[in-house]
Parts: C-alpha cells; structure tokens; sequence
C-alpha cells in the first residue's frame, strides 16, 4: 500500500521553531498511525516537502526505518526548484529532508508557472496512493484544505480511503504523550 501524507504548514500550527512541544505530539501522532498502516501492508509513504507535516512525515519516516527497513519514503515536488524561494535555514532544512528518502522526484519539471501544476500534483499523489492521511481539521482551516477537498471528492468517485487525523484527535494524542513521557 502506498500512503500520501500531508497536512498544515508549520506557521498553521504556530510553530516557529522545531523544538517546540507541539512538534513532538505531532510527530508521536504521526508515528502512531503510520505503525497502524504498517499493520495493514504500508510499503510507501509519499509526501511532499512543505514545512511542517510533510517534513515532520520524513523524519518520522526516517526513524521508523530502522525497525521497518521496508518502509520507504518518497518526496514529491509539485514543480521544479519548489525550495528556492526559501531562506537559507529552510533550504538546508529541505536538502536535509530530502536525503532520507528512497526517492524524491517533481511531477512537473518547470518552475512554478501556474495553479494548474499544483492541481497535477494532486492527481499525480492520487493515481500514485492507495489511501491518504491528513493532520488537517475543516473547522481549523489551512492550505490543506484544497488537498482534502480534492482527496474528499476523489473518495466518492474512487475506492480511496482517507484518515483525517482533526484537532480532537492530536489532543487526544498530546494526552497520550504527555502520560508517557511523564515521570
């Protein structure tokens, strides 16, 4: 089974800063359900590279792979140079991302041009996954929201399974942590 995993971009969340508390219960939920995918036949986690879930989704990758060395990780790009409008700390930080995965790949081979490339993404993650995981609330909306409308219509259409992982069920998984790393 291949899983496309996405979610809020970092600033979303307000996290400005990769040891804040939130990063840890997010990438504790993260690896909680991947373990529950694993269970049921996850080969490939496909992820962009946007900061926050996507990248957070790499590391969590990175550190299961471990103990599941048949665990892969591929990045997908929407376009070409998708990180050269970021700032130093961020490239690096992408570049970092990127040399974990088995394989990175853009689904377009130009520069951003236009929305229609970030469409294509979408229907290239889609024709490439067999489900999709989402750190994403409809009641909190984020840019997310235009990848689960599309993962949303899709699943009516297509025998494609979905798992929404909203603001309730991270509290429930803050709760989680906090009882296991605490004294």
């Amino acid at each position: 089974m291949n899983l496309w995993v996405t979610g809020y971009r970092s600033y979303e969340l307000g996290v400005f800063n990769s040891k804040d508390k939130k990063v840890e219960v997010i990438k504790y939920a993260l690896q909680k359900k991947i373990l529950e995918k694993i269970d049921e036949g996850l080969e490939w986690v496909i992820t962009g590279a946007q900061m926050g879930i996507e990248q957070w989704t790499c590391e969590v990758v990175a550190e299961m792979k471990k103990e599941y060395p048949e665990l892969k990780l591929a990045i997908m790009m929407p376009y070409s140079e998708f990180a050269g409008n970021w700032n130093e700390a961020n490239q690096e930080s992408f570049s970092i991302r990127c040399s974990l995965a088995d394989f990175v790949g853009e689904v377009s081979k130009e520069k951003y041009k236009s929305p229609m490339q970030l469409k294509n993404y979408q229907n290239f993650m889609l024709d490439h996954t067999d489900q999709a995981m989402l750190i994403y609330d409809p009641e909190h909306e984020g840019k997310t929201k235009y990848d689960y409308g599309m993962i949303k219509k899709y699943g009516e259409q297509e025998d494609y399974l979905y798992d929404l992982v909203d603001m309730y069920q991270l509290q429930e998984f803050a709760e989680m942590y906090q009882e296991k790393h605490s004294f």
